[in-house]
C-alpha cells in the first residue's frame, strides 16, 4: 500500500483531464507534499521506477502535463496507447502486478499483442516491393 493511493483512487474515478492545485492534492492525500514537489517540475515527471508518486497516477492510466510551479497546479491527462485497446495492468495493493487476462482458447498468447500499434495509410499497397529494383539483384528466372 502506497501513501499516494488516495490520489490513485481519485484519478481512477475520474474521466478525462484532471487539473488540481497542489493544496487539493494534499487534501486528498491527507499530508503535505514534499518541498521538492513545489520546487522542481521533475518531481512530477512520468518516470515511474522508484518514484512512488508517479506510480500512483500511471497505475490509474494518467500522465502529468502542464506543471505550473508558480501557480502550484498540475494537469493529469489520460494515457492513450494505440486506439485505446491497451490498458496498463493494474497494481495490487502491495504493488505487485496482477496477471493479465488469459488468451482466448486456440490463440497464441501473443495474438493481438501489437493491435493498435501500426497504422497503414490509405493508398499504401503492402504487396508492392519495398525496393523497386529488387529484380536486378536476383536472376529473373527464379
Amino acid at each position: 500500500m502506497s501513501k499516494y493511493d488516495p490520489l490513485l483512487r481519485l484519478l481512477q474515478s475520474s474521466r478525462g483531464d484532471v487539473e488540481l492545485a497542489f493544496g487539493d492534492i494534499e487534501e486528498v492525500l491527507g499530508f503535505p507534499l514534499p518541498a521538492s514537489a513545489r520546487r522542481y517540475a521533475a518531481w512530477w515527471s512520468n518516470s515511474g521506477g522508484t518514484h512512488v508518486q508517479s506510480v500512483a497516477w500511471q497505475s490509474a492510466g494518467y500522465r502529468t502535463e502542464g506543471v505550473n510551479l508558480e501557480q502550484e497546479t498540475i494537469r493529469f491527462v489520460p494515457e492513450h496507447r494505440g486506439f485505446g485497446e491497451m490498458k496498463q495492468t493494474p497494481l495490487k495493493p502491495d504493488g505487485a502486478q496482477t496477471q493479465p487476462p488469459a488468451a482466448k482458447p486456440g490463440h497464441h498468447p501473443a495474438y493481438g499483442a501489437l493491435k493498435g500499434m501500426i497504422t497503414i495509410l490509405p493508398g499504401v499497397d503492402l504487396t508492392e516491393p519495398s525496393y523497386p529494383d529488387w529484380k536486378k539483384l536476383y536472376d529473373e528466372d527464379h
